[in-house]
């Protein structure tokens, strides 16, 4: 029962016997596989191939190579330890493989730091140990695998490309802006034909297909709006014609209002299959994401963010006020309070929340956008269960806030109403759903005990009363002053009453 060391090559699988098996045991063996392995003849003294297992093709090689990856154990492998190592010991580089063969090959595994050197060598001198796979053709079958890995471990698929949706989403913007421009430039120009136009129609794309089936006002009589119109807007257009206090325009103004309303009215059909195209594919790309904020926020949020990978890197709180980096950035200079929302504000769920909670609504909702990010870029579900779960969780917070703030308005209210029957303790009494009770019973009123007041007596304590009110009160240094004033003018009475006595 000896020692033998696994290796994996893009060719195959590959047993070695190891010849010197103190090498793994050694605590200073680094340095000694580091010299063994510095030439050719140094390595076979250490090491001689036992087996080899040759893929036979790149699907195989693929196959095997993403099994251990995950840290699998392929089927070929799995045959192919069994009929070369039932009766060794097995040294591998991946501890949780080991564990996996042991189980259930019954086959002992070691792994240390010892092994991983000796995998180092190996892989080093690879070309001479293993006869026929010399690095001109090693390299070419590393690269094939490693490409053929890349695409496996990428899930490649164009449905998951988010490029497109940030394009769209760029696109989308850039088509409202103009749209928007069109729309304001027709209804200035035709609006000095036929001004009271604005009034009946609200809608750009009901304007431009109007003013294109209408062409001058004075036709509007006899054509049929109900294409474009409903009745009720038909009947008002026809009727604003008829007393339109517009300029007339010739048919070469005519001309070019019709050119430009064709613009308006292409721009308003192709953003209408842009946003189902962005619909769809932000579906398929984040559905969670998208069960969460709707297909323009999240589609918003990626674009922002460059990818959907660089936002799923992205904590909760730096996905809650994306798009507010610069009010983020003031306040923190300024030293004031900073943002609670940037695009995730544009949701649904904020924008149902009332003003004083779209805060909390904003922060629970960042944080389940966090989790469904990550699960729309690293997962492997295609469903949006995740996101419903979540939305409802963010529903249930929400309608917890606002029935708190319920409750709390209806004891506020009812405290009022306690209040202003009668004394706190009726109010408590009430609160413990008791009839309330006086400590003590209530005296009756005495009138024995009333005092009468002369009216003119009255009026003069009143008046006395007031006066003394009036008048200012003085401090301790103005009295004193005013007692050392006194005193010779006390003197000088007490010298006179002598000198009359006498």
């Amino acid at each position: 029962m000896g020692v033998l060391c696994l290796f994996e090559t893009p060719a195959g699988f590959a047993l070695f016997n190891v010849l010197d098996e103190g090498c793994l045991d050694d605590v200073n063996s680094t340095e000694k596989l580091q010299k063994a392995f510095s030439s050719p003849e140094g390595a076979k003294k250490l090491v001689s191939l036992k087996a080899f297992k040759k893929f036979d093709n790149t699907a195989d090689a693929l196959a095997a190579a993403a099994a251990l990856v995950d840290s699998k154990l392929p089927k070929s492998l799995k045959k192919f330890l069994s009929k070369h190592a039932a009766e060794d010991t097995v040294a591998l580089a991946d501890a949780k493989l080991g564990g996996i063969v042991k189980e259930k090959l019954n086959i002992p595994c070691i792994f240390s730091t010892a092994v991983q050197e000796l995998m180092r060598g190996v892989r080093g001198q690879l070309g001479e140990l293993v006869a026929g796979l010399g690095q001109a053709g090693l390299a070419p079958m590393s690269l094939g695998l490693s490409h053929s890995l890349s695409r496996y471990k990428l899930k490649f698929s164009p449905d998951k490309v988010d490029t497109m949706v940030v394009q769209a989403i760029g696109l989308l913007d850039d088509l409202d802006k103009e749209l928007n421009t069109y729309a304001m430039r027709v209804r200035e120009w035709y609006g000095w034909h036929f001004p009271e136009l604005t009034k009946v129609l609200n809608d750009n794309l009901s304007y431009a297909r109007a003013i294109k089936l209408m062409g001058i006002r004075t036709n509007a009589a006899n054509i049929d709006f109900s294409e474009v119109l409903d009745e009720q807007q038909e009947a008002e257009l026809k009727t604003a014609a008829q007393v339109s206090m517009g300029t007339e325009i010739g048919d070469a103004d005519m001309l070019h209002i019709s050119a430009l309303a064709d613009q308006v009215i292409g721009l308003a059909e192709y953003r209408a299959q842009l946003y189902d195209y962005l619909k769809a594919r932000m579906n398929a790309i984040a559905p969670n994401l998208t069960v969460l904020v709707g297909e323009l926020v999240g589609a918003r949020l990626i674009a922002h963010a460059g990818s959907l990978l660089s936002l799923a890197k992205h904590p909760a709180s730096t996905v809650q006020i994306l798009g507010a980096e610069k009010a983020l950035f003031r306040a923190l200079k300024t030293k004031h309070d900073t943002p609670k929302y940037g695009l995730i504000y544009h949701a649904s769920l904020v924008g149902a929340s009332a003003p004083k909670f779209k805060g909390k609504i904003s922060r629970v909702l960042a944080a389940k956008c966090a989790l469904s990010i990550r699960v729309d870029a690293l997962g492997e579900g295609e469903g949006a269960t995740i996101g419903l779960e979540d939305r409802e969780k963010v529903e249930a917070r929400l309608r917890q806030l606002e029935g708190r703030a319920v409750n709390k308005a209806a004891s506020l209210a009812k405290a009022s109403a306690a209040g202003a029957k009668g004394t706190p303790k009726a109010y408590d009494s009430q609160r413990a759903g008791s009839a309330p009770q006086l400590l003590s019973t209530p005296k009756g009123y005495n009138a024995d005990a009333d005092v009468v007041v002369p009216a003119k007596k009255a009026k003069k304590e009143k008046k006395d009363k007031g006066d003394a009110e009036d008048k200012p009160k003085k401090s301790k240094r103005a009295e004193a002053e005013e007692e050392e004033e006194e005193k010779p003018k006390k003197k000088k009475k007490k010298v006179a009453a002598a000198e009359a006595s006498d």
